[in-house]
């Protein structure tokens, strides 16, 4: 029997008090030990990574209805279609073997020895097959910027904007791990209105700041899965930098929207921080008006405090914090979200990923791009090596870092890293 998780427990891995992951964090992630090793199923503790193929080898993962293969895999896509409370009573069973007072594991150094890594000596790898990518554009203060810079700042925000999660299908097969450089695309651009277009690099590159969540194995096509259903169909979080090329997309978007200048790459973090390690952190969202159908409606607190911070490294140089926001500033809710996407029958499938959209708060330090932070290139940003940055510059390295925190506990998510290399 799993004990009750509490915040005051404590594990018999050392863990720093500042650490992403205590004992009652444990994402999920996917690690190789090396470059010629098969990937495993992998928990993150502290600065340790917990090898669950290992654990299954050794026998103390019996009563679960997992296989070998859930865990010597290189995604958790086959975990996860075991369900949300299979999942949960994994983590549960991880949880009971890593406490202090436990000593299944810690009482035996082979098995702990064989089972534990230092995550500094491990390959982390994309922990996600994402079959499905959508991108949604649910942060009111974001989306107000952007409609104010381009459009009517009396009318922001566009007619369908308060009545629906706004979305779309973006390119799955682009989606990159944290570490993985990023090379600058190429495309059409018209920086001159009265002058035919130009072909070239991205001149105006920028990030995102966003979240992601990643689904279980949906309702059939044609059903549709409901806000109280919702928390059932996530399994959980990551960081998620979703580039951008604004000059590419600017001549791009009409009459379809995105395309080259989204598909190039996103970023991810990776470890996959389950909802329900999660759970303490709810609180309210912002009063919707006007009233949203019913189907959108919901009961409780299904918004997320996760305290969040983008950083700029130019290429040699120290590291900036440009921006700090926060993911309670959503005004679209993840629940809302799905129940949105699946509300005309899609059909969500294991492994499926959907990002929050840019996260920008109420004041200029907690705006979610370059694009705002330099209000579209006329606030340019100072830096600490006296260089300025409108865009992202070959070189630069942009780090996302994001965690929940209380008087009690610290539950965080890592880090996104990504440097941009010039144009091929």
């Amino acid at each position: 029997m799993s004990r009750k998780i509490s915040n005051s427990d404590k594990s018999w891995v050392q863990v720093s008090n500042d650490s992403d992951f205590p004992i009652q964090n444990l994402p999920f992630g996917v690690f190789k030990k090396g470059v010629n090793d098969l990937p495993h199923v992998g928990v993150a503790i502290g600065d340790k990574v917990l090898d669950l193929h290992a654990l299954y080898s050794f026998g103390y993962l019996n009563d679960l209805p997992f296989g070998k293969s859930d865990f010597q895999n290189a995604y958790l896509n086959d975990m996860m279609s075991h369900g949300k409370k299979a999942c949960s009573e994994l983590r549960l069973r991880i949880y009971d073997l890593l406490h202090e007072a436990n000593t299944e594991l810690s009482s035996s150094s082979e098995h702990a020895n064989h089972a534990l890594y230092n995550q500094s000596d491990v390959i982390m790898m994309l922990p996600i097959k994402v079959g499905d990518y959508t991108d949604f554009y649910s942060s009111r203060d974001h989306a107000t910027n952007v409609g104010t810079m381009f459009r009517d700042p009396d009318n922001a925000l566009l007619p369908n904007w308060l009545h629906i999660p706004v979305g779309y299908h973006g390119r799955a097969s682009s989606i990159v791990i944290s570490g993985e450089p990023v090379i600058r695309p190429k495309g059409q651009q018209k920086p001159n209105k009265d002058e035919p277009p130009v072909f070239g690099p991205c001149k105006l590159l920028d990030f995102e700041l966003e979240m992601a969540f990643v689904t279980f194995e949906g309702k059939p096509l044609g059903e549709s899965i409901t806000t109280k259903e919702a928390d059932d169909y996530i399994f959980g979080m990551c960081l998620f930098n979703d580039w951008s090329a604004r000059d590419i997309q600017t001549w791009e978007y009409v009459p379809l929207g995105p395309f080259l200048a989204k598909n190039f790459a996103s970023s991810i973090s990776p470890w996959i921080v389950t909802l329900d390690a999660l759970e303490q952190f709810r609180l309210e969202g912002p009063k919707q008006e006007p009233k949203v159908f019913p189907y959108l409606e919901y009961e409780g607190n299904k918004h997320i405090d996760i305290k969040l911070e983008v950083s700029l490294t130019p290429d040699g140089g120290s590291e900036n914090t440009i921006c700090k926001s926060n993911y309670k500033h959503m005004y679209w809710n993840m629940n809302q979200q799905l129940a949105h996407h699946t509300i005309n029958g899609c059909n969500i499938k294991c492994g499926d990923m959907m990002a929050s959209g840019t996260i920008s708060g109420p004041t200029p330090e907690s705006y979610g791009s370059m694009l705002e932070l330099s209000w579209r290139g006329t606030k340019p940003l100072q830096l600490n090596d006296g260089t300025e940055r409108k865009f992202i510059q070959d070189g630069d390295t942009i780090t996302m870092k994001g965690y929940c925190q209380n008087d009690e506990i610290r539950i965080g998510f890592g880090e996104v890293s990504s440097k941009i290399l010039p144009a091929n």
